[in-house]
């Protein structure tokens, strides 16, 4: 099996990011929301493939970001890092507020990831929460809030390897009514 590790996005790394996208694969996991998210990033890259790839490592938090309703709320400092074992096997982001672990209602938790589908089932989605967890240690956080659907067995197991525990269930209303677990991974 190939090395796993997480790269920063690059242009070179970029058709491998492209051609998932073009399968209709998205970091986004909502389904409903998925081909539309990869259609947005697609477009984005052909205008401008620098300008797409900076963002993808934002770590201050500059503009906005589309909400389902079609509003935006101000974009949190980020990073997205690509998981890659040779070619493009999915991402995983880190969002955070400085000096607080607290988010705003809007964000769902600190970390979200996606495996594109041929690459799943190999822990890719374990390591990389795992190798993701240091950039939140470097910013003094105490620990990281994640959220799955109740359904996402998978996930849950990937935050519970990860020395995850489970807060609540609650529905959110801010990105749609939706049921959800909470889980804080301690730092």
């Amino acid at each position: 099996m190939p090395e796993f590790a997480l790269v920063t996005p690059s242009l070179e790394k970029l058709p491998g990011l492209m051609a998932a996208l073009q399968t209709g694969w998205s970091h986004q996991t909502d389904p409903k929301l998925t081909r539309k998210r990869a259609e947005e990033d697609l477009a984005a890259i052909a205008k401008d493939a620098e300008v797409f790839i900076a963002s993808k490592t934002d770590e201050v938090g500059i503009g906005t970001i589309p909400m389902p309703d079609g509003s935006t709320r101000p974009r949190l400092p980020s990073i997205q890092l690509w998981m890659w074992d040779g070619a493009f096997c999915g991402a995983i982001n880190f969002n955070w507020q400085p000096g607080t672990e607290a988010l705003p209602p809007y964000m769902e938790g600190h970390i979200g990831y996606s495996v594109v589908p041929a690459k799943r089932r190999l822990g890719y989605a374990t390591q990389a929460l795992d190798l993701m967890l240091p950039h939140a240690r470097k910013r003094g956080m105490a620990y990281v809030e994640l959220t799955t659907d109740p359904d996402n067995l998978a996930s849950q197991k990937v935050i519970l390897a990860n020395g995850g525990k489970f807060i609540e269930a609650f529905i959110t209303s801010e990105q749609g009514e939706k049921a959800l677990f909470r889980y804080h991974i301690p730092l």
